[in-house]
């Protein structure tokens, strides 16, 4: 949490504004490919063409001296996330981008979840209830019974939890090891990982293609650094809303340029998703703040 005496809000809600505007290009890009390239081929390409932004975190990883606990849970999550990956790009060419926009709100609220099972965290009414009501979000976009629930829903579904696997593991190496080893393991598990699933499935590439996955890689790094750059200019409380924005953004682009028409269910079911997590956030960040206060008595000394 970013100290209120240093926090610029309205410098991390800009910053968080170009993370949503570099997001959805990688999804408008992604999109365009229109299933030319494998879902596995075009997600280990746009690894590989990400890997020269490895090159400043080699010497922290060099230097972290990792054991082969370590490296056995940052393999772990490669693993998933190379899955989840997977599961995104091939979600990306079946369905519209506001069903996978809508779908990946999930993840944070699976995290809730496996926080509770897994690291004994308490999972208090109020969280519960929270969990309900994004669970509820996420049949009303599905609507099992009364719509088709093809592939591409099925896909996110998994993303959504195979992140929220890779977000718990990453919380428990982030107290170990810095910001720079954390991402680029999982950068270089996620490409190697990758590697063989492209492989059974090869297609060559046009250079257009190339070029296509390249400007992912450019986005989807560019969105992590500022999203990096909002956390510290502002607390989350603040900025993650804006991060919802991109609901708005992937509508109007599935409009506009997908020809996708605008379905109300899906738009109602991120809403309840995006409450949900909104009121996790927020209530969290009160009870940190509550914890932060000092006593009557420590004021004294």
């Amino acid at each position: 949490m970013t100290d209120a005496s240093s926090s610029k809000p309205m410098k991390g809600i800009l910053w968080m504004l170009l993370t949503g505007l570099c997001f959805v290009a990688v999804n408008v890009l992604v999109k365009t490919l229109h299933g030319r390239v494998p879902a596995a081929e075009a997600a280990f390409l746009r690894y590989v063409l990400g890997l020269p932004f490895l090159l400043p975190m080699i010497r922290p990883i060099l230097s972290a001296h990792l054991s082969g606990r370590d490296l056995g849970f940052f393999a772990l999550r490669g693993v998933v996330h190379t899955l989840g990956v997977v599961c995104w790009f091939y979600a990306m060419t079946r369905i519209p981008i506001a069903d996978v926009t809508s779908m990946g709100y999930m993840a944070p609220i699976y995290v809730t979840i496996g926080a509770a099972i897994f690291l004994g965290e308490k999972l208090a009414l109020r969280r519960i209830l929270a969990v309900a009501a994004a669970l509820v979000g996420a049949l009303i976009i599905l609507r099992p019974g009364f719509r088709e629930v093809n592939a591409g829903h099925l896909a996110m579904l998994a993303n959504s939890v195979l992140f929220a696997i890779g977000y718990l593991i990453a919380k428990n190496m982030s107290d170990k090891f810095n910001p720079a080893v954390v991402v680029g393991m999982l950068s270089i598990t996620v490409t190697i990982g990758l590697a063989p699933l492209a492989a059974m499935n090869w297609v060559t590439p046009s250079w257009s293609d190339m070029a296509v996955l390249a400007a992912v890689a450019c986005f989807a790094t560019a969105g992590h650094f500022t999203m990096t750059l909002a956390f510290a200019a502002a607390p989350i409380t603040v900025t993650q809303p804006v991060t919802f924005l991109q609901l708005v953004w992937a509508v109007l682009i599935g409009w506009l340029i997908f020809d996708e028409g605008v379905d109300p269910w899906v738009i109602l079911g991120g809403f309840v998703i995006i409450s949900a997590i909104s009121f996790i956030t927020w209530r969290e960040a009160v009870l940190k703040r509550r914890q932060m206060t000092p006593t009557i008595n420590q004021t004294k000394v």
